[in-house]
């Protein structure tokens, strides 16, 4: 089942193009990954796709599983970049992860019995149950990130959308915190989109790759990525730094 679909796409802000004639589809259970240099719209593709930001043209798509019944994608975990005040923030483990089901209330002003089920599982699938009463603001960075993956992942059954989800943190924390994105996609069949700068990881967790650059674009899957002097390029420039 395709999920996402964009066609001739064209995104950017106030009139001004950052990113020309996109074509790439997301089917359920895919693991996108997106690449691309700082400033080539990685980050301004994920806003479209979350219709926080609206195309400038083309056709963009969402599957009507991933829309509430005012057409608008609730139904999607986000895990954008954190900013420094956002690492201090004042709540407990727990509340943070169920906010995450604040879409499903309306105007509901309490958490029912389902969703604060839901964020105990969360809570368990990220191995961070024992912290629920804990500060989110005096846990490491690999910890907060795995409290915002299960936040993200109380919102969706169905796609996570990741913006550099393992910036800042150390080797361990980053390897652990793409272990548990894989099992996430694997186990629970979630369909993964992630921004991120590692081509290994993209490589190695990804079946799909999306490739942004202000001279072409690719999108493909793991396997022809691999055979492309995209690729080549990337490892070249990377021996070299």
């Amino acid at each position: 089942m395709t999920l996402i679909s964009c066609e001739n796409l064209v995104i950017g802000y106030d009139n001004i193009p950052v990113i020309q004639d996109l074509c790439f589809q997301v089917n359920q259970g895919d693991y996108l990954c997106i690449l691309g240099e700082n400033g080539t719209g990685k980050s301004t593709l994920m806003k479209t796709l979350l219709q926080l930001i609206p195309p400038l043209s083309g056709k963009l798509e969402l599957d009507k599983s991933l829309l509430d019944a005012s057409q608008n994608p609730s139904k999607i975990g986000y895990l954008p970049q954190q900013s420094a005040h956002q690492r201090d923030f004042p709540a407990s483990v727990e509340e943070i992860v169920l906010s995450g089901c604040l879409n499903k209330c309306g105007w509901r002003p309490f958490y029912n019995k389902i969703e604060k089920k839901r964020a105990t599982i969360s809570m368990e699938r990220m191995g961070i149950s024992h912290l629920a009463r804990t500060s989110y603001s005096t846990l490491s960075g690999g910890q907060q990130q795995r409290v915002l993956l299960a936040r993200s992942l109380c919102a969706t059954e169905t796609i996570l959308l990741l913006d550099e989800p393992v910036a800042g943190l150390d080797p361990k924390a980053t390897r652990e915190l793409y272990e548990l994105i894989e099992e996430v996609n694997q186990r629970e069949k979630i369909t993964i989109i992630m921004i991120t700068h590692d081509v290994g990881a993209a490589v190695k967790y990804g079946t799909h790759i999306l490739h942004l650059s202000s001279r072409t674009l690719f999108f493909g899957t793991k396997e022809n990525f691999c055979g492309s002097d995209i690729l080549k390029a990337l490892s070249t420039l990377e021996t070299h730094q």
